[in-house]
């Protein structure tokens, strides 16, 4: 079932008067806290043509992208700790300490300010580096190198003086963890010039989105959520080729709907999806937007949707004040004024 917040609470009221439409667009931020688990039959990915699915859960997803972009290009490589022979904390790199060699996939030792330096001396020496952080809470331990050793120097030199990195962990609430390893920070390092932030929800934004950062010339951070790593998705059979991309910036439009937009990322896509279910069970028709990319954000498909559908609902982790949906509000205010 879906938490009482998320449906009984925001939503209701927001839509309790949807039948009196009004020609200015109404806001709702709404910030997910508890962890409901519900069935929810996936639709079509509007991204990927081909009609034969296959299921594939998330953390196999990121796994496969690893070995794939590993195989393809010798200047990748893995870095973070128990990456290798323990296969990461999360399994992620199940089986690449055995076809890669510890050349290739480094454990380090608990120093995440020394890993993170060195990752970054490596991109701008021209290997392609992937860092794993058993959280991205820890990843504060290297904020220096993450914010000014690599994106800001991106930023202030217009890309002249770069590097391809790909820092990657799980954000947002887990499970059975306190305050300090329950933060989601897309807004933090949304906010950071010269940063590319992205939030995958399912297998299909797994693959490509981690397969696009590694080939990409931008300094990227990926943020991963721990319940979604076991969880099986729909995959088309061109989303499992290794040449399929996500482009970087492109929001996806998970179900269309005209009488209210609803945007989220990571798993709160599924709520909104599950919420969208049980709305349109009373007549409401909800579009629900997968962000995918936090920085850049797909701009265009939020406000196309606001205009069509008049109301917006943002659904997050993240902390109450500054948060995604602040920004999006100032988009579609922004939007909607100059129209």
């Amino acid at each position: 079932m879906l938490s009482n917040r998320l449906t009984r609470g925001a939503l209701e009221r927001i839509f309790c008067n949807m039948r009196y439409f009004s020609r200015t667009p109404s806001i709702k931020f709404t910030h997910a806290t508890s962890q409901p688990e519900a069935t929810l039959k996936h639709p079509s990915d509007t991204s990927s043509k081909s009609t034969t699915l296959k299921k594939l859960t998330n953390r196999e997803a990121l796994n496969s992208a690893l070995d794939e972009e590993l195989r393809r290009d010798e200047k990748v490589f893995l870095m973070g700790e128990e990456v290798a022979y323990y296969h990461g904390a999360y399994k992620i790199s199940k089986g690449l300490i055995d076809k890669y060699g510890p050349s290739r996939i480094w454990d380090t030792p608990i120093t995440e300010a020394g890993f993170t330096g060195l990752g970054v001396g490596a991109a701008l020496m021209g290997l392609r580096p992937v860092i794993e952080f058993m959280t991205m809470n820890f990843a504060l331990q290297g904020i220096d190198h993450i914010v000014n050793s690599l994106a800001k120097t991106h930023y202030m030199s217009s890309g002249i003086l770069s590097g391809s990195i790909v820092y990657r962990g799980l954000n947002g609430p887990a499970a059975a963890v306190a305050a300090q390893h329950s933060q989601c920070f897309a807004a933090w390092y949304g906010s950071i010039p010269g940063l590319v932030t992205l939030s995958p929800y399912d297998a299909e934004d797994c693959r490509g989105l981690l397969k696009a950062a590694i080939r990409g010339n931008n300094p990227v951070v990926f943020l991963e959520n721990e319940y979604l790593y076991g969880e099986a998705f729909d995959i088309s059979e061109e989303a499992l080729s290794p040449d399929f991309l996500t482009p970087i910036g492109k929001a996806k439009i998970m179900r269309p709907g005209k009488h209210v937009t609803i945007v989220a990322y990571s798993r709160n896509v599924k709520f909104s999806l599950l919420a969208a279910e049980e709305l349109a069970k009373e007549g409401i028709e909800a579009e629900v937007i997968n962000l995918r990319s936090i920085k850049p954000l797909d701009r265009t498909t939020i406000v196309e949707s606001v205009k069509k559908t008049n109301r917006i609902v943002t659904v997050e982790d993240g902390f109450p004040q500054s948060g995604i949906g602040a920004e999006i509000a100032g988009l579609v205010f922004e939007s909607t004024n100059h129209n």
